[in-house]
């Protein structure tokens, strides 16, 4: 089987040729990034809200920071296929800082990172191609593909690839409860891989939960949402699919993360109208990542579910929304005044 980066590398070999320069007019407005340029130089020329940065088929081995003044930013691939456009880095929570003073931390270990509003991702991907096997002596093994904290954002046909806490989905405060939407999306990983207090809407994406050479399950967990005790929405998945690469049952649907920082937080995930498939327990989707703070004492639950992973064996362990309820838990419900839209071409 080929590793990550051998795939990574195999995708940009093989990506469709490069695009022509834009009109000279939209140059003010659009901004190129090709193979060799620097996908943070053209971040950082930014020079005002609703621009474009458009990623050319390579690999761009590097972390981004989108800041927080830079609104309704647009970073997309020039091609429609999310595997020609590679942005990615490799390092993890407990990568030590250059200047030897400490580690990154979780959210310093993201390979793209954004504050900013109205950010829009699209025909891209987005990975941290750090690997535990490669550092055994690093304890600190959360290794971030993006950390997104602002409003607005919306991440349309993106690949997230990692394993450990792969997509932190969070806000910029803790009071602060920001929306994000992911659209037809491949997220990937294996320890709690899609995390954070965001209300985040994931529509028509695929969470896939890797073969890990563990000899425990469960293996892993695929949501950690961390919601805020205040804010009535967390994570919703509606038309989306659960696969594995794992065998049947090695993985947990989610547990819930009350972080230290924040032990009021209630942690909130609805599943529904999505396929489920035999990575998943079952029997028990849910785990406590402490038991100080049980899972049945958060905001976990599923509507209409189909496939191996989702049938009901013990009604307790699976709690069910009524027809009623499930109209509480839509994205329209969960994003707003926001209506995100299928993108223009430019």
């Amino acid at each position: 089987m080929l590793s990550r980066r051998a795939l990574l590398a195999g995708a940009a070999a093989t990506a469709p040729a490069l695009l022509g320069a834009a009109p000279a007019a939209a140059e003010r407005r659009v901004l190129h990034v090709r193979p060799g340029d620097s996908v943070q130089s053209a971040v950082d020329a930014v020079t005002g809200p609703g621009r474009t940065i458009v990623v050319h088929p390579g690999v761009h081995r590097e972390a981004v920071t989108v800041p927080a003044g830079t609104t309704d930013l647009t970073i997309r691939g020039a091609v429609a296929d999310p595997r020609a456009a590679v942005i990615v880095f490799d390092r993890a929570a407990g990568t030590p800082l250059p200047d030897g003073s400490g580690t990154y931390g979780t959210a310093g270990s993201a390979t793209l990172t954004s504050a900013a509003a109205g950010l829009t991702l699209r025909d891209l991907t987005v990975a941290n191609d750090w690997l535990r096997a490669d550092h055994p002596e690093t304890t600190g093994t959360q290794a971030v593909a993006a950390y997104l904290t602002g409003d607005r954002t919306r991440v349309e046909n993106v690949r997230l690839l990692g394993h450990q806490d792969t997509l932190f989905a969070d806000t910029t405060a803790l009071d602060v409860f920001g929306r994000q939407h992911f659209d037809r999306c491949h997220i990937e990983g294996d320890v709690d891989f899609v995390f954070g207090r965001a209300t985040a809407v994931f529509t028509r994406c695929r969470f896939h939960t890797l073969a890990r050479d563990v000899d425990f399950t469960p293996k892993g967990m695929v949501f950690a949402p961390s919601t805020a005790r205040a804010n009535p929405r967390g994570f919703l998945a509606t038309g989306c699919r659960f696969t594995s690469a794992a065998e049947d049952g090695a993985y947990k649907l989610a547990r819930p993360w009350v972080p230290s920082y924040e032990t009021t937080a209630r942690p909130a995930l609805v599943v529904r109208d999505s396929r489920i498939g035999p990575g998943i327990d079952p029997v028990a989707p849910y785990v406590n990542m402490r038991d100080a703070y049980p899972w049945q004492s958060m905001r976990f639950h599923e509507y209409r579910n189909t496939g191996p992973g989702a049938v009901t064996t013990v009604p307790d362990n699976r709690p069910q929304l009524t027809a009623a309820e499930a109209g509480a838990h839509t994205p329209a419900v969960y994003l707003g005044d926001w209506r995100p839209h299928p993108h223009r071409s430019l």
